[in-house]
């Protein structure tokens, strides 16, 4: 049985939600550039977001670098869209809709298929 370590998982969690936050971060950035051009790239918010994106690609490296799969590990990075949406409702009011949280219990359900799935193989 093929078993994906917890510190992989862990790590592509963590990255999930640095990914939500730095999306956060860019949309901040551009809102609150006045011209649109290369002052949003000395941004500290658009700054923040690269730095968040970093973070992910050391985690990613990390991920598999303890013996992660990346048919497991990628599906859970896709926790950033249901991360991205709590974001949204707590730090803006952005509402979570029924069809909204439809969409995410239909995304958690496929991480965990995918993660059946590979235990199974």
């Amino acid at each position: 049985m093929l078993r994906t370590p917890l510190l992989a998982v862990v790590c592509m969690l963590v990255a999930s939600i640095l990914g939500a936050a730095g999306q956060y971060l860019y949309k901040a950035g551009t809102d609150r550039s006045p011209d649109g051009g290369i002052s949003m790239f000395v941004s500290p918010w658009i700054l923040g977001g690269m730095a968040c994106y970093v973070a992910v690609m050391f985690l990613f490296t990390q991920a598999f670098r303890a013996g992660g799969s990346v048919t497991v590990l990628y599906p859970v990075y896709a926790l950033t869209f249901v991360w991205a949406a709590v974001l949204g409702l707590l730090l803006f009011g952005q509402p979570i809709r029924p069809v909204h949280l439809f969409g995410m219990i239909l995304l958690i359900s496929g991480i965990y298929l995918m993660g059946i799935g590979n235990a199974a193989s």
